[in-house]
Parts: structure tokens; C-alpha cells; sequence
């Protein structure tokens, strides 16, 4: 004896899971009517098609950035497919917001701990493989960063291709314009850190072998290369550190002033940048 599947059962199994009308309805009459029994076919479905797609690129997506309403923590979360079309399906953005209000609330310290936290009774990371049969294409949350500060603020760029988090020394409603610009200033001129400091010994003696090699092929003494390499050194620093850089409001002074031109104390102590690719 068939099982009657009311268009009722259809829109509950489709709120829960936010699956296709027919799909759903396939779950149902497979699962002879239980509701929680078809959910765990969609799940499963998700989970084969997940393993199906391991190996395919998922390089676009969502990038949400989110700052606590005291402004002294922010979250960014990548949230990547296969495709754009699915990245600007107003369900993938909102799921998106939802891991990133999870993650702004719980705050875990890592990815891992963010995909094993809850997500109405599963785990995020379930819901994750279940969208990904929902959907049809891979779906990954592949970034995850946090920041505490006496003051954090967020940039989120060009339809969520990008997001910033940046961190100041200082709390004051004051700041919060100057530490949003700084934050835009992140996702414009891509820093890799907030000062020379932050750089790596590795990152530093490749810059200097790559000056040399430039000066030299460029026919200069061999007694002069260390010099010029130092000064090519310097240049990496002001182009690639945010404090050093030309600030992208006023090119005229540096990030690191225009935030003293704010207060003579105030500076960044630290920036998270997550994008797609």
C-alpha cells in the first residue's frame, strides 16, 4: 500500500533540508512518508555527491565578514562552489551569514572546531555535505578566520568576493569610520602584514636573492648588489606591509600616519583578509 505525500510533507522535508520540490518529494516516497527518514536520504545523497566531486575546484562562493555589536572580536568565513551561479543564489548567501553567526557566537579557535559546531541538531559540516547534494556541485567552507582587539572592524568587498577584519590598539566611537577605511584599505592594496615584523626571515632573504639577481642581470658591480638589494628590500616592505603603505584615501601619507593623524597612539595590531580562489 502507497504512502499518500501531501504537498504539506513536500514544504516541511523542503524548509528543513532547502532541497528541490521534486527531490524532496522522491526522499519522501523512498522513505514511505517519515519525515526524518528522508532527511537522511537527502544527507546521504549529499554525502555521495560529495565524494563524487572531491576533486573538483570549488573557487567561488561567499565571503561574509561579521564584528561583534561591542565591536571587540570579527569572524570572516569563505564559503565556496563550483560555480557563480550558485554563489549568487540568495539561499547559498544566506547560509553563508548563518555559519558566519555561528562562528561570531561560538567564536571557535579553528575551522575544524567551526564545522563540528551546531547547526540546528547537525553538525555545520553536515549541513555543508547536505547542500552539496541539495545544490548538485561541491560545496566547502574553506576559510575561517578570528580576531580579538580593543576594537575590530569589517570591510566586505565587491558582492562578497572578499572580506577584512582588522584589529586596533584602541576602542573609541570615533575610530570606527577610520578603522572601516583601513579595513577597505586591506582589501584594495592586499598587505600580507601589518609591518615589517610581521614578515618572514624566508620571505625577506628571497626578496634580497631576487634584488640581487635583478641588479645583476641588470650588468651592476658585484660589490654593489647587497646595497640595491637592500634598497628593493625597503620598497617590498612599503608596498606589502599596511602601516607602510600609501593610504588609497590620501596617497599623500601613509596608513600608519593617517591612523596617528586620529589619535598619536592609535595603529593596527593585526588584519585578517580572506578572498576567493
Amino acid at each position: 500500500m502507497s504512502v499518500q505525500i501531501t504537498a504539506g510533507d513536500v514544504k516541511k522535508l523542503r524548509d528543513t533540508t532547502g532541497a528541490g520540490m521534486m527531490d524532496c518529494k522522491k526522499a519522501l516516497v523512498e522513505a514511505a512518508g517519515d519525515l526524518e527518514k528522508a532527511v537522511e536520504i537527502l544527507r546521504k545523497k549529499g554525502q555521495k555527491l560529495s565524494e563524487k566531486r572531491a576533486d573538483r575546484e570549488a573557487k567561488e562562493g561567499v565571503v561574509i565578514a561579521q564584528v561583534a555589536g561591542d565591536n571587540s572580536k570579527g569572524i570572516v568565513v569563505r564559503l565556496s562552489s563550483e560555480t557563480d551561479f550558485v554563489a549568487k543564489n540568495e539561499d547559498f548567501i544566506n547560509l553563508t551569514k548563518k555559519i558566519a553567526d555561528i562562528a561570531l557566537e561560538k567564536f571557535p579557535a579553528s575551522k575544524d572546531e567551526l564545522l563540528a559546531a551546531d547547526f540546528g541538531g547537525i553538525t555545520i559540516g553536515e549541513k555543508v555535505i547536505e547542500q552539496t547534494g541539495v545544490i548538485g556541485e561541491k560545496i566547502e567552507l574553506t576559510a575561517y578566520e578570528r580576531l580579538e582587539a580593543p576594537m575590530v572592524a569589517q570591510y566586505i568587498h565587491m558582492g562578497n568576493k572578499a572580506g577584512v577584519i582588522v584589529g586596533l590598539n584602541k576602542a573609541s566611537d570615533a575610530f570606527v569610520t577610520p578603522a572601516r577605511d583601513v579595513a577597505m584599505q586591506v582589501a584594495a592594496m592586499k598587505p600580507i602584514a601589518v609591518n615589517q615584523d610581521g614578515i618572514s626571515q624566508e620571505v625577506i632573504d628571497k626578496e634580497i636573492e631576487i634584488g640581487k639577481e635583478i641588479a645583476r642581470k641588470a650588468g651592476k658591480p658585484e660589490e654593489m648588489l647587497e646595497r640595491i638589494a637592500t634598497g628593493k628590500l625597503n620598497k617590498f616592505f612599503k608596498e606589502n606591509t599596511l602601516l607602510n603603505q600609501a593610504f588609497v584615501k590620501d596617497s599623500k601619507q601613509t596608513v600608519e600616519t593617517f591612523l596617528k593623524g586620529v589619535d598619536p597612539e592609535l595603529t593596527v595590531v593585526d588584519f585578517k583578509h580572506v578572498k576567493l580562489g
